[in-house]
């Protein structure tokens, strides 16, 4: 494990979710990287029921890089709480159902993933319940943990298959983790804030 950033691709009038994906495969594949399987990361948001007082919010994320293991945030008011758990936390959920439901549909980004030296490309169609709304990159650079040692190297590699798409400063919640020990947790907390943004256009809060 290593740092990643994630990446939203623009998507161009005329061109479909698989058609953006083929594209960028030749790209990456172009670089030299080579396929190894597919990857998937999806995320099911809980809500607590209004008569236990202020809203709480659970998003519970599932991430094919670790398969063992299941990531939740809990978010209350200004407050957000992160927990690894095992297979065992669904069922939890399920059995707090009189206290937490789902309000919103499943959202969940999956695709190709490429190997290319020290690098890891995933190229993900993001759908939310049957609907395709993006195409977001994520790059690890594995031999690194710290993001201010390296985010220059990956913005430089993400350009060069991106383009200038690529903004010159780190996504917003990896800048405020540039110098601390990079986390499974935290590659989690950007899907969060990546699919938030797909929410909040879809008007889905």
């Amino acid at each position: 494990m290593g740092v990643t950033v994630l990446q939203q691709f623009p998507m161009v009038e005329n061109r479909t979710g698989p058609q953006t994906i083929e594209f960028l495969t030749k790209r990456v594949v172009a670089l030299g990287a080579v396929q190894t399987g597919q990857f998937l990361v999806d995320c099911e948001t809980y809500m607590s029921v209004p008569n236990l007082g202020p809203q709480r919010t659970v998003h519970v994320v599932h991430n094919s890089e670790a398969p063992a293991s299941v990531f939740a945030v809990l978010e209350s008011g200004q407050r957000s709480v992160p927990l690894v758990a095992d297979g065992l936390f669904d069922l939890l959920m399920q059995k707090m159902a009189t206290i937490y439901s789902k309000k919103q549909p499943k959202i969940e980004a999956k695709g190709p993933r490429f190997e290319i030296a020290d690098f890891c490309v995933k190229l993900g169609s993001v759908t939310m319940g049957q609907n395709f709304k993006g195409v977001l990159v994520e790059v690890e650079y594995r031999p690194c943990l710290v993001a201010s040692s390296c985010w220059e190297l990956v913005r430089e590699f993400l350009q060069g298959f991106l383009g200038s798409v690529v903004p010159a400063t780190p996504p917003p919640y990896l800048q405020n983790r540039m110098n601390e020990l990079y986390q499974p947790i935290d590659t989690v907390n950007q899907y969060l804030e990546q699919f938030a943004q797909y929410r909040k256009a879809t008007g889905v809060r």
